[in-house]
This record gives structure tokens, C-alpha cells and sequence, in this order.
């Protein structure tokens, strides 16, 4: 006994030595650059939010900015004065959503002549890869031009893809290409309303459509992935679209000139966000894009938490990526303002692709923390509160019908952020084999659905370490203690937070989020 209080004595003097002269000039120097990172981008925030008040107030509206005229049949030309567009639908072992994709691609209504249904199948499961074929032949019966191309392997993933699904010789024909990911299911006016900006505006690139979300309602995980995503279709794509003409391609639901697309050299594989690589080279061309909000298009959200982790690593680890990768090319382009340069390098790729996810996870769930320790470091309380709170009732405007669940989005989004800085720190570093790692997002389709009066699925019998996410239960442990302390020897209250925040990460951890699917 007597030793076990010599060692804690030991420890503790060990810890009064060192605290002084090195922990407390590097909390203050990390709370610092938390501080500053915090404000950036509170202010990006507060910037976009003016934004779309603005936009509002002014009643913006794209067909005054923008000729829009509905195509018409010409009584001496007939269909030949539509233009003539492919659509394209990738896809990689499909087999819950293929038949839905491909049958609202066939449903378009567009003159039948003017149309190309290109099915991208990259299937390595042989008895999937004969039902999409299949599928394709049963729409070809019907009189739809479908064509169904395979490839000898998956180079390059969805990038790969399309750079060969733009290749085939019926494609030179084409003058616009519309991409559906497998789980998208357009309203068959989608070309009547999207065609006409780029035939009547020959500025413009690329017109993209905004996602509607046909299980929001299935889990919390997905609610809170509702109100990240509309936030970013009602506010960031709005405001990059109203003041910039660009913003991301979200890489589905959207409709590129291909002359545009050639132009800026094609898609590329050198990240796993193909899509925003492809929207930055080709807005340093000079081209115009176009958001159409009031467009939806259907589609599905991981449900499962496995899959929804995957999905953020590749979202955070590709921008970061190819940020490293285009700087210097947007840096030293001659075709675009200066100030359009500067909006895409720091507001663009900055301060939402890098900042957002490094100060949410380094500030709010370590630095934070760890000040409880050292009481003579001190968070003013605009850093530690205010700030954060504006930022996320911001981020409510997106999706009102969930303000409610506000506190829990903040603890899901804190969660995830673990994630988000990891693929950051991957991307920036190209660090590991994870830097080009694709794992295709699992669809669910219809299997999740439950029809009224039946049971609800039950989670299968699996086995515990299939579940356990040890890196969120670490990080769960750590804030718990932290808030131990606090609500032992603490005066700030962080422990309310510290609580809160540590049980979210244990029920990530432990796998008690999303839905329970099969071998998900």
C-alpha cells in the first residue's frame, strides 16, 4: 500500500514538472488555433447564410438568370431539334436498387430517339451481373436504346467507369450526359427541366439537381444525415451556384455538357471524389454551373452504420486529396478571377473540406477535454459556446421538421468527426493504403422495408467484434474520464458535455446505430 502511494506521489510531482514549462504553453498554443479555426468557420457560415437570405429576399430565380425554354417539336425537323443525350447509370453489384435505377432511367420522357440508356455494370458477382443484363434486355424489348457494357476490370472504380463508358463510338452523337448513381430514381420530367439550361445557355456546364431521400425516416443515423445533407443543398450548393457559378458536383443526379467535360481532360482516378475533381478543372476552363433546388431526385441514405463510415472516409479523405493535388493548378489558372480562385481554394476546399472537420473533432473532442486538467488554460466562452451554438442552428435551417433532434445531430456529428479528421489527415498525407480506398456505399433497397402490420426485422446473430468499433470507444473512454474530473475538480460544468458526448461515442462504438442488416 505504502508503495502504490509512493508511485501516485511520484506521479503526481512528475506531472507538476512537466505541466508548467510544456503542457500549459501547448494547450494554450492548441487552444489558440482551435480558436481561430472556430471563427473561420463561423464566419464562412455566417457568410453563406447572408447568402441565401439575400437570394430569398430578391426572389432569385434561375430562369431570369439563366434562358430556359422548353424544347419543342419542330413540325419540318421533327425529334432532331431535341438534343441528343446519354444517360449513364454505374454500377457495382446492385442487386437491391438495379432494377429501380434502370427502370426510371428507361421512364424518362424524352423523344425515344434522342436517348441513350448506358448501363456501367462493374458487378464481380456473376449471378447479379446476368440480372442486370437481364434487366437491360427486358427494356430493350420494349424499345428503349439500352446499352449494357462490362469492362475486364475495375480500374479506377466509378472513374474508370464512365472514361469508358464515354469511349464507345454512339457516344460521339451525344451532346449532354446525365449520371444516376444505382440508387437514384429521377421523375421522368427530369431532362424536360434540366436540358434547356444547357441548350439555351452555351456558358453553362453543368446543371445539378438536388437529392430527395426515400429513408430518411428509417433510423435517427439517417434523420441526422438528412439535416447534414439538406443543409448543404439549401445553403452551401445555393450559395455556390448564386455568387460563383460552381460548386461541387455531387456526382450523381446531375446532367455535364460533354464538350466541357472533354475540354477539362475527362474524368480522372487520382482520388476517390472523381466528381469534384472533374467540377474544379472544369469550372478553371471557365465554365458556368447551375443548381436547380426545387428539382429532387430519389434516392437512398446508408442506413447501416458500417456503410455510412465508409462513405464519410472516402468524402473527407478525397476532397482533402485533391486539395493537395489542385492547388497549385487553381493558384496559377488564368482563366478565373482572383477572387474566384480564392473562394475555391479557402471557402470551397479550406474552411468546409479541411477546417470543418479538424476543429470539430480536435476542438470540441479533445482539446476541450483536455482542459480540464490544466484549469490555468481557460476557453472563453464565444469558443466554447457561442460559436458552436450559432454554427449548428445554422446548420437547422435545412431541415426545419428536425430541429428537435438538434442536440443529437450535434453528438452524431462529433462522432462522425472522428472519421471525417482521420480521412483528412489520409488525404493531406497520403498516408496508408486508405488514401484510394473505394468501398462502394451498401444500398438496402426494398429488403429494409417493412410492410404495415409486420414485424420489424431483427438484427441477426453475429458476432460481438463485428460490431465493436474500438477507435469510438476509446475516444468514449477518454471523455468520460475527462468529465469525471470536471465534475470532481472542475468549475466550467464541461461535464454535462463530456457525459453526453462519451455515451454517444459508446453507443457508436458498441454498434447501437442505424438499422441492423445481413452481413452489413
Amino acid at each position: 500500500m505504502e508503495g502504490l502511494i509512493t508511485s501516485y506521489g511520484l506521479m503526481g510531482t512528475m506531472w507538476e514538472q512537466v505541466r508548467a514549462p510544456l503542457i500549459v504553453p501547448f494547450m494554450k498554443i492548441m487552444v489558440t488555433m482551435c480558436l481561430a479555426m472556430s471563427i473561420m468557420l463561423f464566419v464562412e457560415r455566417v457568410y453563406m447564410g447572408l447568402v441565401i437570405v439575400v437570394v430569398k429576399l430578391m426572389r432569385y430565380k434561375l430562369d431570369k438568370r439563366y434562358k430556359w425554354e422548353a424544347i419543342k417539336e419542330d413540325l419540318e425537323t421533327g425529334n432532331s431539334v431535341f438534343p441528343m443525350v446519354l444517360v449513364q447509370i454505374p454500377m457495382y453489384n446492385e442487386k437491391e436498387v438495379y432494377q429501380l435505377s434502370i427502370g426510371a432511367a428507361c421512364g424518362l420522357s424524352w423523344p425515344s430517339d434522342r436517348v441513350i440508356i448506358q448501363v456501367l455494370d462493374d458487378s464481380t458477382d456473376p449471378i447479379i451481373k446476368d440480372l442486370v443484363e437481364l434487366e437491360c434486355k427486358r427494356w430493350a424489348g420494349k424499345g428503349i436504346n439500352i446499352k449494357y457494357e462490362i469492362r475486364d476490370n475495375r480500374n479506377g472504380y466509378k472513374a474508370g467507369a464512365l472514361k469508358q463508358g464515354m469511349k464507345h463510338s454512339y457516344v460521339k452523337q451525344c451532346e449532354f450526359v446525365a449520371i444516376f448513381d444505382a440508387d437514384f430514381q429521377p421523375d421522368p420530367d427530369f431532362l424536360w427541366r434540366t436540358i434547356p439550361f444547357l441548350a439555351h445557355n452555351p456558358e453553362l456546364a453543368l446543371v445539378q439537381a438536388r437529392w430527395k431521400f426515400v429513408n430518411s425516416d428509417e433510423c435517427l443515423m439517417t434523420r441526422m444525415q438528412e439535416m447534414s445533407l439538406d443543409y448543404h443543398f439549401t445553403v452551401e450548393q445555393e450559395a455556390g451556384s448564386a455568387t460563383h457559378a460552381f460548386f461541387g458536383f455531387n456526382g450523381t443526379a446531375g446532367v455535364w455538357r460533354i464538350s466541357a467535360l472533354n475540354e477539362a481532360g475527362g474524368w480522372k482516378d487520382r482520388t476517390t471524389v472523381e466528381d469534384m475533381d472533374l467540377a474544379v478543372r472544369v469550372s478553371l476552363k471557365g465554365w458556368k454551373f447551375v443548381y436547380v433546388g426545387d428539382l429532387k431526385v430519389k434516392n437512398e441514405l446508408p442506413s447501416t452504420f458500417k456503410a455510412y463510415r465508409y462513405q464519410q472516409h472516402r468524402w473527407s479523405c478525397g476532397p482533402a486529396n485533391l486539395f493537395k493535388k489542385m492547388i497549385i493548378e487553381i493558384a496559377r489558372n488564368k482563366k478565373v478571377t482572383l477572387w474566384k480562385k480564392f473562394y475555391v481554394i479557402y471557402s470551397f476546399f479550406f474552411v468546409r473540406k479541411i477546417v470543418a472537420h479538424l476543429v470539430t473533432f480536435i476542438f470540441y473532442c479533445v482539446v476541450l477535454p483536455a482542459t480540464v486538467f490544466v484549469p490555468e488554460v481557460q476557453v472563453p466562452k464565444w469558443g466554447a459556446i457561442y460559436i458552436p451554438s450559432i454554427v449548428s442552428l445554422l446548420n437547422a435551417v435545412g431541415t426545419p421538421r428536425s430541429f428537435h433532434l438538434l442536440v443529437f445531430w450535434i453528438l452524431f456529428e462529433n462522432v462522425m468527426s472522428l472519421h471525417r479528421t482521420k480521412g483528412t489527415f489520409i488525404g493531406l498525407f497520403e498516408a496508408g493504403t486508405r488514401v484510394n480506398e473505394w468501398v462502394v456505399t451498401k444500398k438496402l433497397g426494398e429488403a429494409m422495408k417493412v410492410k404495415p402490420g409486420s414485424k420489424a426485422t431483427k438484427k441477426p446473430t453475429i458476432q460481438i467484434g463485428e460490431s465493436v468499433y474500438m477507435l469510438e470507444i476509446f475516444v468514449g473512454i477518454y471523455l468520460f474520464l475527462c468529465g469525471c474530473y470536471d465534475f470532481s475538480f472542475g468549475k466550467n460544468h464541461y461535464y454535462i458535455y463530456l457525459f453526453l458526448q462519451s455515451m454517444a461515442f459508446f453507443i457508436a462504438g458498441f454498434g447501437y446505430i442505424g438499422v441492423f442488416a445481413p452481413n452489413s
